[in-house]
């Protein structure tokens, strides 16, 4: 709908020359006008609608007890917290002990530039649910 708005000036001119009535043209612009901003209303209330579902289905989820249900944030954190380890510990460490063996080791390269987002954003969300327990209202 924000492409309609965007398309107001256009559609003005247009009723400008198909509508000769000054009264009439200006009436039909500020019908446009309307529909242009009742479209745009439903659209932002479709999105409410949709994150609140999701919010409804995520609140289901973490009340489940099954492991494939509500075990794959736990999973997703885990695999996160695994390659930063190897990442900044584990591979250094593994590098060094092996140099110092004589065996080359040609270590795989983790993209970081992907883990940070999900990592980040797990650990902010982790952070509010501690602040819930500390409060008592988790």
């Amino acid at each position: 709908m924000g492409a309609l708005l965007s398309l107001l000036p256009v559609f003005s001119q247009l009723l400008d020359k198909i509508l000769p009535d000054k009264g009439a043209a200006d009436a039909a612009k500020l019908e446009l006008m309307k529909m242009a901003q009742q479209g745009d209303l439903a659209q932002i209330n479709a999105e409410v609608a949709i994150a609140t579902a999701q919010s409804d289905i995520n609140k289901v989820e973490a009340a489940s007890t099954r492991l494939f249900v509500a075990g794959w944030r736990p999973f997703v954190g885990w695999i996160c917290g695994l390659a930063v380890g190897f990442k900044f510990i584990g591979g250094p460490v593994l590098f060094m002990v092996a140099q110092a063996l004589g065996h080359p080791v040609d270590l795989p390269v983790i993209e970081t530039s992907e883990l940070w987002p999900l990592l980040l954003g797990m650990l902010g969300l982790g952070g509010l649910r501690t602040v819930e327990k500390v409060k008592g209202a988790a």
